[in-house]
């Protein structure tokens, strides 16, 4: 059985940074695609960056945080990181990590079987 678990939101300041973290656990070779994921209060849930797991990992990242956020694997702990840094007020949200067979896109979370519980994350001064 997959399964994700998020962890290392929380409250900080604009400016500041934060690295969540994915832990997969039951992973086969069909879930090549780890991606992170964000819904804020009252917002549609939107795409934020994916890896895809190949002979040399590609990366996805959303316009909106391009520059700012990089994903990474640790592939001796089963874990994708999302690091953030310069956080904004429009960052604050619940960020979800997510896996699926094969999934051909990065910004369609219909294409996600498999989703973590959430982390939240909350940019306020």
């Amino acid at each position: 059985q997959v399964q994700l678990v998020e962890s290392g939101g929380g409250l900080v300041q604009p400016g500041e940074s934060l690295r969540l973290s994915c832990a997969a656990s039951g992973l086969t070779s069909d879930y090549n695609v780890i991606a992170w994921f964000r819904q804020a209060p009252g917002k549609e849930r939107e795409d934020v960056s994916c890896i895809i797991r190949g002979y040399r990992d590609s990366t996805y990242y959303a316009d909106s945080v391009k520059g700012r956020f990089t994903i990474s694997r640790d592939n001796a702990k089963n874990t994708v990181y999302l690091q953030i840094n310069s956080l904004k007020p429009e960052d604050t949200g619940v960020y979800f990590c997510a896996t699926g067979r094969r999934p051909n896109s990065c910004a369609n979370p219909a294409l996600y079987a498999v989703w973590g519980q959430g982390t939240q994350v909350t940019v306020s001064s």
